[in-house]
């Protein structure tokens, strides 16, 4: 159903576009027109090349001219949709008209009419175009119908092999090349399972004609491969549904040459309710939102970020309060996409987000009520609480509890004292602020006895160089490497061998038993050469990922001491941003890149801007995350309320307001503790203990926490923690025996009040305090003496309060 909206939207909007022309389809007076690329070079009359004109307005707003502009040359034809072709060589002008305007940009057609079909750089990409290395076709693990492709055509060389000899070369008629098998079976002269996938006598069809012709050159694999593209426009921004954006791509080759390839790109939309791209490369806006549009081309990848206005006008931006640059750089965005912020959240809102989301639990009724008394200015007081809570027992706990999970800190893995050890170890760096490169490198560089080094703890659950290389980089680098083990990674730059010479830092390090039960050792074993590639069989040494300048090369001895230095090096592309934005999401409920784990050149940052300056604030202050904690929280972004504006409403991406999160199972549990003054009876541990400061997944609450989406700490993913709601935690809420029990405590809350002789108004006062951190309003505490009205008994009322209470949003969601 999705499918058939998206087409039928698809549909109004390019006919809507249609109808635009001549009828007011400017979104503003243009002032100037802009071409890209600003100069046309190529490399022979065969080639052709796509001509972005845009029209730029008063407002710097843009509106995509292309289709509708008329081309005139001395050198060139055009065709629609801003092609332009070479009729000849030589150099000149080309001349762009649209709307009584005009503009010129110089032309240069090279004479190379005799150059060499390559498979590379002109067969592969029409393969991969008509879908021959799709993991649907040919690049499907096993091939199809007897035949092997690579997928998407990644591996050249293993293509040209299995084109030539598979089948003794049957594939190729050298005497009449057009009744080669490469043509007839795509053309459905020859049965073909595929089908259609290529016209005779097309562009397609004449480029693997005229290179069979030529003897079926294979190429230049260096100077034939694509080291880049470049997509034109950088940027797209429409003003409203119902507009197009052509878009133009060039590939940069290592020999220095630039080709159009246009029509050869794939491109999707990464928000497909919002635009979709169609061919020849138009992206079409639906309705409002945000996305990019992602780009391939020969194993290289691009992205343009997409913006889609509602173009309902009439937006005022109003000026709030701004606390620090990252206020600045959120409302520069929000301003450009037409979204007002919302106001700031209330003093008992904010208490109550701040102290869960820095220690895991909500505040006692009197902190509550002793920051609302506070008769200091609202932004005083609220970094003074900040600070008393940044850093206390609550906090280090949290935090512990974050990074066990993300750790495997499990018994599963570890042993039960090896878990306890390294627990423990967790728990003292966090409550030392041990600088986070200080963090990664004591993991990444721990050796010995895992009870007497317990960081070695980290290669206990991240086992064997593979799962070690895996973890580090999705944990430290926000990289998923694990596509590349197989095959070169389907949505990014990295390639299969890439995978392996990272995999070949870790190869080093061995694991063998201690000499107390449980106990291991971690250990720097002889380098034994055994990483090899699995398709090529040839030994694989380390190698960085990308190169920093002034990193030392990895050597057999001191492979983990080298990746570490170049990985927490405040030079490295990726450590530092991973943090930053994994520490964000943690306050603001989603990343400026998400999900977190996955930072990659096609999921770009919503805010790059944004997301540089906390990078860059993080490692001028030494990669203190307390510093970087106290920053967000600090924002204006984030003391935000939850309640929209007309504008912000829909706005899940810009950080406009706050969005209200379920609080996590450990966060639940000590709430309900907490909220009753009740104390949970845990197996085996002190009766002291709260469920921010259980060990591990092995210990539970009757089954509380893993209803409630606890992690099974099996993996490094973030996505481990579930947050949604569902029936069965409803049910358990109104029914268990976990919140029955504890409002029920002959020694809980409600016994107390009761027993203190509280009035009424004073009972009520605490539960509210307790629960939802404020006091209640008028209405509500017209409702609650009702209530108590309609009871015999005071201490019934009281726990039947204090049961709706708790299952209320405002109770069990982070306002």
């Amino acid at each position: 159903m999705t499918r058939v909206r998206n087409v039928l939207a698809l549909s109004v909007a390019a006919a809507l576009i249609a109808g635009n022309v001549g009828a007011g389809w400017l979104d503003t007076e243009p002032l100037e027109l802009k071409v890209e690329p600003e100069t046309l070079r190529f490399g022979s009359i065969y080639e052709t090349r796509r001509v972005i004109v845009t029209a730029i307005g008063a407002n710097n707003r843009s509106t995509d001219l292309t289709g509708e502009a008329k081309f005139e040359s001395e050198l060139l034809e055009g065709s629609e949709q801003g092609f332009v072709t070479p009729t000849r060589t030589g150099q000149g002008r080309l001349r762009i008209s649209v709307e009584g305007q005009s503009i010129e940009v110089p032309v240069t057609v090279a004479d190379d009419s005799v150059a060499t079909v390559s498979f590379v750089r002109d067969v592969v990409p029409v393969m991969n175009k008509v879908g021959c290395g799709n993991g649907t076709c040919h690049g499907a693990q096993k091939g199809k119908n007897g035949f092997r492709l690579s997928l998407r055509g990644y591996d050249p060389q293993f293509d040209y092999q299995a084109l030539l000899y598979d089948m003794s070369g049957r594939r190729f008629n050298r005497a009449a090349p057009a009744q080669s098998l490469m043509l007839t079976k795509p053309t459905m002269q020859t049965p073909h399972v595929g089908g259609l996938t290529i016209e005779r006598d097309t562009r397609y069809y004449n480029t693997i004609l005229d290179w069979i012709s030529q003897g079926v050159p294979f190429g230049n694999l260096d100077a034939d491969r694509v080291q880049s593209l470049e997509v034109y426009p950088k940027e797209i921004f429409m003003a409203a549904p119902h507009k197009a954006q052509h878009l133009a791509v060039v590939a940069h080759y290592r020999d220095g040459r630039t080709r159009d390839v246009t029509r050869e790109a794939h491109f999707e939309s990464s928000n497909t309710e919002s635009f979709l791209v169609e061919d020849p490369a138009i992206a079409h806006s639906i309705r409002r939102g945000e996305g990019a549009v992602l780009v391939r081309y020969e194993g290289q990848y691009a992205t343009v970020p997409v913006t889609v206005l509602s173009g309902s006008g009439g937006f005022r931006w109003s000026r709030v309060a701004q606390h620090s640059y990252i206020d600045e750089l959120i409302d520069e965005k929000l301003q450009r996409v037409e979204v007002q912020p919302s106001e700031i959240a209330s003093d008992s809102e904010f208490l109550r987000r701040v102290t869960l989301d820095l220690t895991g639990r909500i505040p006692d009724a009197e902190t509550v009520l002793a920051f609302l008394d506070d008769p200091a200015r609202p932004r005083q007081k609220r970094a003074q609480a900040i600070n008393k809570l940044i850093g206390n027992d609550a906090f280090v706990d949290h935090w512990t509890l974050k990074w066990g999970d993300l750790l495997r800190s499990n018994r599963k893995y570890m042993s039960y004292k090896g878990m306890w050890t390294f627990r423990e170890w967790l728990h003292d760096s966090v409550a030392a602020n041990m600088p986070f490169d200080d963090f990664a490198r004591k993991l990444l560089t721990s050796r010995g006895s895992t009870f007497e080094s317990p960081a070695t703890g980290y290669y206990r659950a991240a086992r064997g160089a593979k799962e070690a290389m895996e973890t580090t980089t999705q944990l430290f680098m926000g990289v998923r490497m694990v596509c590349a083990q197989c095959h070169d990674h389907p949505f990014e730059k990295w390639t299969q061998e890439q995978y392996y010479q990272m995999t070949a830092f870790f190869s080093t390090i061995g694991i063998r038993p201690g000499f107390e039960t449980g106990e291991e050792i971690v250990y720097d074993k002889r380098v034994d050469r055994d990483v090899l590639h699995p398709k090529y069989d040839h030994v694989v040494d380390p190698e960085f990922l990308v190169p920093i300048e002034g990193a030392a090369a990895p050597s057999d001895t001191a492979r983990s001491e080298a990746l570490t230095d170049w990985l927490v090096s405040p030079e490295n592309p990726f450590f530092a941003r991973a943090i930053t934005n994994r520490v964000w999401s943690y306050f603001m409920g989603r990343g400026i890149i998400e999900p977190v784990d996955d930072v990659r050149d096609s999921n770009p940052a919503v805010n790059e801007p944004l997301l540089a300056a906390l990078t860059a604030d993080l490692v001028a202050n030494d990669f203190d995350l307390r510093h970087l904690m106290r920053r967000i929280v600090s924002s204006r972004a984030y003391q935000s309320s939850f309640r929209p504006t007309e504008s912000n409403a829909d706005d899940d991406l810009n950080f406009s307001h706050h969005h209200p999160r379920r609080l996590t199972a450990e966060q639940l549990a000590d709430a309900v503790a907490k909220a009753t003054g009740s104390r949970f009876e845990i197996p085996s541990l002190p009766e002291d203990f709260q469920a921010a400061q259980l060990p591990d997944p092995h210990v539970d609450l009757d089954g509380f926490l893993d209803l409630f989406g606890r992690p099974d700490r099996e993996s490094a993913c973030e996505c481990e923690r579930k947050s949604e709601m569902s029936l069965p935690q409803a049910m358990n809420l109104l029914n268990g025996p976990i919140v029955a029990e504890a409002i029920a405590d002959p020694d809980g809350r409600v016994a107390q009040l009761i027993l203190s002789g509280a009035s009424q108004d004073e009972i009520v006062d605490e539960l509210y305090l307790a629960t939802f951190s404020r006091l209640p309003t008028a209405e509500e505490r017209s409702a609650s003496g009702r209530h108590f009205e309609s009871h015999d008994s005071r201490a019934t009322a009281a726990q039947d309060l204090l049961w709706a209470l708790m299952n209320s949003n405002a109770f069990l969601f982070n306002v």
